[in-house]
């Protein structure tokens, strides 16, 4: 477990520099040149709300009934949970006033996302009939080529992967022209604020509004919420929590999506859904799952960087051997319950793909995972395949140290223990 999110304890502690460009990632900023500013004139407010949490909470929770003409009551325990995890980021003395805005905003959008669903389910409950048929899921380890599968598998003919508005702003396939144009505006807004508080991002993970997204958007809880502070308590929160009414709750998501328009065969992606397999299959049964595998020694490093922007820009000061130390830890936890529950799996079940197979040989790979997951590869999907390739998020190329974060190949090898053995033996 890590030690204690209120002080960065192991030397050398880092401060996100606002003079100069973080190291690893060539000529581009991890941090823009206003967050200094910007987190000077926030912090004594983002202090004072950290010392009155219940209130700002309460106030939150107002925000959110108001704004998705829905209501709170009934759902006690979700609210229960979140006010634990705003007393758990109010507790971590190194988060900047643009930190603690990102995380009580983030919290008050999920807020009133799910006050909405609930609302709509209230008024339209047909909804829940809606069936949810076949689903693939996407999942392996980060920057292991799941957002190329993804975005591949979602164009096909007859699927449908989640976009991120839908999963910030989510209504029914017959909503409002007019209320969709608006909520995708909004979300296109915060993408836009967020690329320029941190102008490494679009290099490293783009946020695209209109593009299918990873499904933590939705998900109340899971280790997404980590990426920007350490947060102890709640990280041990995570290890022991029954994750089984999330899942319900996401796929009443997918339900509301869903109603009123054409019913496809959904795609959906997460790296945390390696530890949620068994509790993913209870919830979506018939599903089938794309698991990407690629050498943990390159992921190690590559997740590490990702994590750094996120925490230079939420932190005023930060350890980066804690960001190795930490997710070392929780990623190759997330591989070993992933490949446990895989044991007791039928092996059609599961179809398994290589990271360094699939970019060397896309044209090659894909026809063949398609197959696998009962699919007609067509011209249209060379087509797709042809542009995302040529997209730049798949040019990112972002440079970076496992040194930098604490780490090296022996640690890495020892804590995934035969997994890249495995790996190299599907290359």
């Amino acid at each position: 477990m890590p030690g204690c999110a209120a002080e960065p304890r192991c030397a050398p502690v880092r401060r996100p520099s606002n003079d100069s460009p973080s190291k690893g990632l060539g000529s581009v900023r991890r941090v823009s040149r206003m967050v200094g500013p910007v987190n000077a004139m926030m912090q004594s407010s983002a202090n004072r709300q950290r010392g009155k949490v219940d209130e700002v909470f309460d106030k939150l929770v107002a925000q959110a009934e108001a704004a998705s003409v829905g209501s709170a009551a009934g759902d006690e325990a979700f609210l229960e949970e979140y006010r634990f995890l705003i007393r758990e980021a109010a507790a971590v003395r190194s988060m900047s006033g643009v930190g603690w805005m990102g995380i009580t905003g983030d919290i008050r959008g999920r807020m009133t996302n799910r006050f909405r669903v609930r609302r709509l389910l209230a008024e339209h409950p047909e909804i829940a009939q809606e069936r949810i048929e076949a689903p693939i899921i996407v999942t392996g380890l980060p920057r292991t080529a799941t957002t190329l599968a993804h975005k591949i598998l979602a164009k096909h003919e007859g699927n449908r992967a989640p976009l991120m508005w839908e999963l910030q702003a989510t209504d029914r396939a017959d909503m409002d022209p007019a209320d969709r144009k608006r909520r995708i505006k909004v979300a296109r807004q915060a993408a836009s604020f967020g690329h320029k508080f941190s102008p490494a991002l679009p290099q490293i993970h783009a946020m695209e509004p209109e593009s299918p997204e990873e499904c933590v958007f939705a998900l109340p809880h899971g280790r997404n919420w980590l990426v920007c502070s350490r947060m102890p308590g709640y990280r041990e929160f995570l290890e022991t929590r029954d994750f089984l009414p999330d899942f319900q709750y996401y796929k009443a998501v997918l339900q509301t999506l869903q109603a009123g328009g054409p019913r496809r065969r959904w795609v959906l992606k997460s790296p945390y859904h390696l530890e949620h397999l068994e509790t993913l299959l209870k919830v979506f049964p018939d599903a089938k799952i794309m698991w990407t595998h690629r050498d943990p020694n390159t992921v190690m490093g590559s997740w590490c960087s990702l994590m750094e922007t996120g925490v230079a820009l939420c932190n005023r000061t930060y350890d980066p051997h804690d960001i190795g130390r930490d997710w070392l830890e929780m990623l190759s936890q997330m591989v070993r319950v992933g490949r446990d529950v895989r044991t007791h799996l039928p092996r059609e079940r599961v179809v398994d793909v290589s990271y360094h197979q699939l970019t060397a040989n896309p044209f090659e790979e894909m026809p063949a995972i398609f197959k696998k997951l009962d699919m007609e590869w067509k011209g249209a999907d060379e087509d797709n395949l042809r542009a995302a390739m040529e997209r730049p998020w798949m040019k990112r190329g972002h440079e970076y140290s496992l040194g930098h974060y604490g780490l090296d190949p022996d640690m890495i090898d020892r804590a995934f223990g035969d997994y890249a053995r495995m790996v190299h033996g599907m290359r």
